[in-house]
């Protein structure tokens, strides 16, 4: 599970573990919970040029972001940044075939909101059982700072988790 980067870091997490799971025994993971996850791409989606200035996290802070993480001489079209490049990750039918589940969240008022969208679309066109929740308004983080989003997101991992 994570949030925001963590959300990036435990998707990227699953990947590799998917990719060793004939190795490791007993393997405990049943699924990703992906709050808000952090991603990006070169080309812009419109929930990023709807909200270029956002207060909370504005595009030239995502862009630098990015630049200082990723490898040097890649764009946002690498694999840690955008997960839908070339139809996704190889891995992806790993994921399903060990029956795992994934909860991807967003709100709209978020300028990543598209890229989590795209995320939730790409797995489930890879087969993955995925649940995804997005929310009217909000910003990226909201369910730090308003208490009543921030249970109404517990009790989505409480039901996720049930199914």
């Amino acid at each position: 599970m994570g949030m925001s980067a963590g959300g990036n870091i435990a998707y990227q997490a699953g990947l590799r573990v998917a990719a060793e799971a004939d190795h490791l025994r007993p393997l405990n993971i049943r699924g990703l919970i992906l709050q808000q996850p952090f991603f990006g791409g070169t080309q812009r989606s419109e929930s990023e040029l709807r909200l270029v200035n956002d207060p909370t996290s504005p595009l030239c802070v995502t862009d630098l972001m990015w630049e200082l993480s990723l490898p040097i001489g890649v764009d946002r079209d690498h694999e840690y940044c955008n997960p839908t490049v070339g139809g996704g990750s190889k891995l992806l039918e790993k994921i399903r075939l060990l029956g795992w589940k994934v909860l991807v969240t967003g709100c709209d008022g978020d300028h990543l909101f598209d890229r989590q969208v795209e995320l939730a679309k790409l797995l489930e066109e890879h087969g993955v059982h995925v649940v995804g929740h997005f929310g009217v308004g909000g910003c990226h983080g909201v369910d730090f700072h308003d208490s009543s989003r921030g249970k109404a997101f517990l009790e989505q991992v409480k039901n996720f988790i049930l199914i």
